[in-house]
């Protein structure tokens, strides 16, 4: 069968497959069952965790309300740190910007750790159809690399392969011993980025936040991969969106742990930096060139409407996939696009094309899990409402559309018109117009011969004998 252009066709193949394979099931069960043990030992240090998501949504309250102000005091303070800022509105700015910085400092060898932002942007296909090399030096970014996909899950990329995936993975591709344990692997792993770091001659990393006081670059990490894509390299290149942004190099005492407990489970990830520009004259290592890239690609577009703007608090803890059924069943691979699960129904169809992505948004049960985890108190299940509301109001519904849910609507409010159709007329409009969105695994309901009117009158007035 001819695939699918369409991404909501190509979301219904994969997550119908998904949804039936029981193997992918066991692993991503296996290695969620050992994220909530974490997090549920990670947030017994929190004297009131519901006080910390409480003061954690009012720190990115105040960054994003006035983001306009704060990103232009990062900028300022940032140039006087000695780094250069590029303002990207789009994918296409900040791929121009990293290749000019690229072919500027003669590379073709670049590597990379982990970022969300460069996935968004599909900068790894860009740089190697412009002749240079990338590496992903995260365990689990280069796990998807060596096996060509994109990364599974917002903080644990290789999520859904178990330790005998990536031993065969690695004897496929590296030739290592097939029984290798974890940490032969690793130690394998390791062994061939340790070269890489000290070719490259760029280094490319991601943000978790950006202090608008003291112009810092924040990068949390537990593998010292970043560190060491940093230190060795010439150039320190930096793609940030521009939600990223913090008040006060203050409020990481609260938004580092809470990422840390959320994403992971630990108190605080292992390694924790913070970037304020290039190499001094006084110091022995680190970059001779520092850019940040402030990738705006959508988000101002969520930022105007205040109905959607709050999904711009997001810090990526990765939380809300691991809560939601709907991702536990089909999971990160399906949608399609680079940010999965509630997170990525609510800011994805705003990223990209909403008519093309707004499928996204009917993909959830509306349970509240996602808003019942987030630590910064983002009302997911609303906002998906939201998308709902908007794709109902626009192009993406259409004239046909329009009419039968309008008179559905008018029956369902008004019983004597929808008594005034029989069972047989109701079993025809619903294979007809709900049928295709039922799905062919599930069996319309029927109706019921009589309706509950009849009945009450029956039983209201039994007849006399």
């Amino acid at each position: 069968m001819k695939a699918s252009s369409q991404p909501s066709d190509r979301f219904d193949l994969a997550s119908g497959s998904k949804g039936f394979d029981l193997e992918h099931r066991r692993k991503i069960n296996f290695n969620m069952g050992r994220y909530h043990a974490a997090v549920q030992v990670g947030q017994k240090d929190y004297r009131d965790p519901e006080l910390a998501r409480d003061q954690a949504a009012y720190l990115k309250w105040q960054a994003v309300e006035a983001l306009e102000k704060h990103l232009l005091r990062f900028e300022s303070a940032c140039r006087n740190n000695g780094a250069k800022v590029v303002w990207a509105a789009d994918a296409n700015d900040a791929l121009e910007a990293v290749l000019e910085v690229v072919r500027r400092h003669k590379t073709r060898l670049v590597v990379k750790s982990k970022s969300m932002a460069t996935e968004e942007i599909h900068l790894n296909d860009f740089l190697e159809k412009n002749g240079v090399e990338v590496v992903e030096t995260d365990l689990g970014e280069y796990i998807q690399q060596l096996d060509g996909e994109p990364p599974y899950h917002i903080v644990t990329p290789a999520m859904h392969k178990s330790k005998e995936d990536v031993a065969a993975l690695f004897h496929r591709k590296l030739g290592t011993d097939p029984h290798a344990s974890p940490e032969a692997l690793t130690n394998h792993a390791r062994s061939l980025l340790r070269d890489r770091y000290v070719e490259a001659g760029v280094g490319i990393t991601g943000a978790n936040f950006l202090l608008a006081d003291t112009g810092g670059v924040c990068v949390t990490e537990n593998e010292g991969n970043a560190r060491m894509s940093t230190t060795f390299t010439k150039a320190h290149i930096v793609i940030a969106g521009i939600e990223k942004i913090l008040l006060s190099m203050d409020d990481l005492d609260l938004l580092w742990p809470l990422l840390a407990s959320k994403g992971t489970g630990q108190q605080m990830t292992a390694y924790n930096t913070i970037f304020h520009g290039p190499r001094k004259d006084h110091e022995s290592d680190g970059p001779q060139e520092m850019v940040v890239i402030l990738l705006d690609n959508g988000r101002t577009r969520l930022l105007e409407d205040p109905k959607t703007r709050q999904a711009l608090h997001c810090i990526r803890c990765g939380a809300c996939l691991n809560a939601c059924p709907v991702y536990k069943n089909i999971g990160g691979h399906s949608y399609g696009a680079t940010y999965s699960g509630p997170i990525g129904k609510v800011i994805t169809p705003h990223l990209l094309p909403f008519e093309s992505y707004q499928h996204l948004s009917q993909a959830s049960s509306l349970c509240g899990n996602c808003t019942e985890v987030c630590p910064v108190r983002i009302p997911l299940h609303q906002m998906i409402l939201e998308n709902r509301r908007q794709a109902a109001e626009g192009a993406g519904s259409s004239t046909a559309q329009h009419w039968v849910w309008k008179a559905w609507s008018r029956a369902m409010l008004h019983r004597p018109l929808l008594d005034v159709v029989g069972p047989r007329t109701k079993s025809w409009f619903m294979a007809r117009f709900v049928g295709s969105l039922w799905g062919s695994r599930r069996q319309l309901p029927t109706p019921a011969p009589r309706t509950f009117r009849a009945l009450w009158r029956q039983r209201s007035n039994p007849p006399t004998r």
